[in-house]
């Protein structure tokens, strides 16, 4: 069995899933705030230098998975890891949100596409020179990227 406690909390202004934005890109400047626990503050020291942050966290309002999912950019089935959808095996999600201040164990963010109360599993700084790749390919989402910008959640992958 494989346990994982929050480091802290998510607060967004998205209540609910329907009209969450699918991905970051499609949130752009939403803030947000991450409080950390005061019992994880200490692991904030020099984050203030990153402009980017890589959010892991728990999709807790997801459902369970099915293996052939409809995912929001497409109208074909998929395999559910050849799509970012929230249902899935395990309830993980990840995000690449703007850090724009800290203040002691609070993190203002933007670029928010997450829901309010998320818990929060893990943070890692973006790096550009480790994180961005050459000669990317993105495989079905390519023919459907125009629709992101548009995109909202439809709340079918919710409990």
């Amino acid at each position: 069995m494989i346990c994982y406690k929050p480091i802290g909390i998510i607060q967004s202004p998205f209540k609910e899933p329907q009209g969450t934005p699918v991905q970051t890109t499609a949130a752009q400047d939403v803030e947000g705030i991450i409080e950390v626990y005061p019992e994880y503050a200490e692991g904030l020291k020099d984050i203030e230098g990153f402009s980017h942050l890589i959010l892991l966290y728990h999709l807790h309002l997801a459902k369970e998975a099915d293996l052939v999912v409809k995912p929001f950019l497409g109208d074909e089935l998929h395999g559910v890891f050849a799509t970012r959808s929230p249902g899935r095996p395990n309830s993980i999600g990840f995000s690449v949100v703007r850090l724009i201040k800290v203040e002691k164990n609070r993190l203002f963010i933007r670029d928010l596409d997450i829901l309010d109360k998320t818990p929060l599993l893990d943070i890692k700084p973006y790096v550009a020179k480790f994180d961005v790749r050459q000669d990317v390919k993105d495989g079905w989402f390519e023919r459907n990227m125009h629709k992101l910008t548009k995109i909202r959640d439809d709340g079918r992958f919710a409990k």
